[in-house]
This record gives structure tokens, C-alpha cells and sequence, in this order.
């Protein structure tokens, strides 16, 4: 690729990254965006909850969605991981891992999170197949069903109220001593949760999908899902390098336009919220790139 300066960079390419780049594309910005193609949802088999794409595979909805971007001349793409961002008086030079380096006047970071993964033996290849996040994204099709919530203290407490909705035959495992209040134990057990304390070893499975949880004193407990919140960190260390705020969370702090508190800076999708879905990520990307480029008409006019 020849083009070395831009409107807007956009480090990220998913469903948020290539959202905003159709913005920008449909407003005549020359845009690039750059992408290591590692999305956190590379091994879910099916995502839901996003109309029109109810049910379909993740990596076909992002090709799909690739293929009408790539429709719009101003936008390029670059298949790379980048390494380095400076902020300098005339907006940002990104460089790549490949040593190519990139300018743009606006930097919109659309990177995602990744999962830190329990060393729990199973875990992994579940994750994302029976080994769930989010109910909303696929609660409905493991509904009535037995499920397991690895889970302890107040998270857990309000993670079972939550799951509670699509099933009933529920139990809450703490993965290790209980720090539920005494209340919040009652509760859970008028509701018919079954609260199990021992330190799990592995999980059985079949190509991920979950039959048991195996415990470390050799106990197991049938289930046919689990919904689980493991740690994650940014997926991308340059927001932080050039001074991004980092909330409570772990998540890019940004304002109701999207913006980060450094200026010309944006971000969207996972890597900003804790509503991890397709239909969060399209909504943020694709208002992060109007509000890019009022921004720049409002800077030339």
C-alpha cells in the first residue's frame, strides 16, 4: 500500500472497527484500518441477538461486512498488528510489528479485550460454546437446560438472579470457600441454587460442549452450560501509551460521543463497555465514526 497519511486510523477491524470505517467511507474519508485478525469471539459458533444476522456464524458477519466496506474506495485496509502511537502536533503516527508506519489526523481504537482464561483444564476449548458470557447473546439457546455459574460474592449473587430467568435447574459454583453473605446464601437456596464450594480441576467435554464439572475432590456435577466472567485486559496497549483513561472496569473511558479524554482520540465496541455483543459493537463503532468526522468538518469549515 503507497497511501501513508489519512484522515482516520481505525486499529481494530471487527464489527465495531469496520461499522465505524463504513461512516467514515460514506462521508468521503480517506481511512485505513488496521487489523491483526484475533476477534475475541473467533471461537463462538454462532452469534444472536443482532437482527438480520440472528444465528449466524461470527467470522461470516465480519466477512460479509468486510466485503461491503471494502465497496468504498476511500477506505484501505492494512492486515498487521500495530505496535507504536505517537501524538504529535499534526495528529498521530502509528507504527506496525512489519515497520510501516502511518499517519492520520484522528485515531479510533476499536481493539476489543481479551479473556484471561482460568487455568481450569477445559475451560478454553469451551469458551464460547458452552462456557458462556453473556444470556442475551445466548441464553436463549441453552434455556430450561442444567447450567453451572462459576462465580463468588456479590458477583455471583446478582450473576444468579440474572441467569435465573432462563432456567431454574441453576447451581453456583464459588470454585473454592463461599463469600456470599449469609443472606444472600438463604436466597439463593429458597430459589433451588445449589451452591457447590469445591475447587473445580477440569471440565468434561465434547468438543466443547460441557457434560461435567469435575471437582478436586473428585466429585462432578452434570451441566449443559456454564456462564462464567473471567478477567480480561485491553487487547491493545496503546490507548494506555499515549494516555487514554482506563475506568474502574478495566474499559476505555469514553464520554457520550465516544471520545477518550485525549483529544483526537476515539474508541468503541468491547473495548469501551461491559455489553459485549455484535449489535453494542456495530451501534458504537458506527456513531463513533459520524462524530470523527463532524468533528473534522467542524475543525476545516
Amino acid at each position: 500500500m503507497e497511501q501513508k497519511t489519512f484522515d482516520v486510523i481505525i486499529i481494530g477491524g471487527s464489527y465495531s472497527g469496520l461499522s465505524a470505517a463504513m461512516s467514515l467511507g460514506r462521508s468521503l474519508r480517506q481511512v485505513l484500518v488496521i487489523d491483526s485478525g484475533l476477534p475475541c469471539n473467533r471461537q463462538t459458533p454462532h452469534s444472536h441477538n443482532f437482527i438480520t444476522q440472528d444465528g449466524e456464524k461470527p467470522a461470516v458477519i465480519s466477512a460479509k461486512a468486510k466485503l461491503q466496506v471494502e465497496l468504498y474506495k476511500t477506505v484501505h485496509f492494512y492486515n498487521g498488528l500495530a505496535t507504536k502511537a505517537i501524538k504529535n502536533e499534526a495528529g498521530f503516527e502509528i507504527s506496525t510489528e512489519s515497520g510501516e508506519i502511518f499517519t492520520s489526523r484522528k485515531v479510533l481504537f476499536a481493539t476489543g479485550v481479551k479473556d484471561l482464561i482460568p487455568q481450569i483444564n477445559g475451560f478454553a476449548e469451551c469458551w464460547g460454546i458452552s462456557v458462556l458470557h453473556c444470556p442475551y447473546c445466548h441464553g436463549y439457546e441453552v434455556k430450561n437446560e442444567k447450567t453451572a455459574i462459576i462465580a463468588n460474592g456479590e458477583i455471583a449473587f446478582d450473576f444468579a438472579k440474572l441467569i435465573s430467568n432462563w432456567t431454574k435447574d441453576l447451581r453456583l459454583c464459588t470454585n473454592g470457600k463461599s463469600t456470599l453473605t449469609f443472606e444472600q446464601t438463604q436466597i439463593l437456596q429458597q430459589h433451588n441454587v445449589q451452591i457447590f464450594e469445591q475447587e473445580i480441576d477440569s471440565f468434561e467435554h465434547r468438543n466443547g460442549y460441557i457434560e461435567n464439572i469435575i471437582f478436586k475432590n473428585q466429585g462432578k456435577v452434570a451441566v449443559k452450560a456454564i456462564y462464567a466472567r473471567p478477567p480480561f485486559e485491553q487487547h491493545c496497549h496503546l490507548p494506555n501509551d499515549l494516555g487514554c483513561e482506563i475506568n474502574e472496569q478495566g474499559l476505555l473511558k469514553v464520554d457520550a460521543m465516544q471520545k477518550t479524554n485525549i483529544s483526537g482520540i476515539y474508541a468503541s465496541g468491547d473495548c469501551t463497555t461491559q455489553m459485549r455483543s455484535v449489535a453494542i459493537a456495530v451501534s458504537t463503532g458506527s456513531f463513533a465514526g459520524a462524530v470523527i468526522n463532524k468533528d473534522l468538518i467542524d475543525e476545516d469549515f
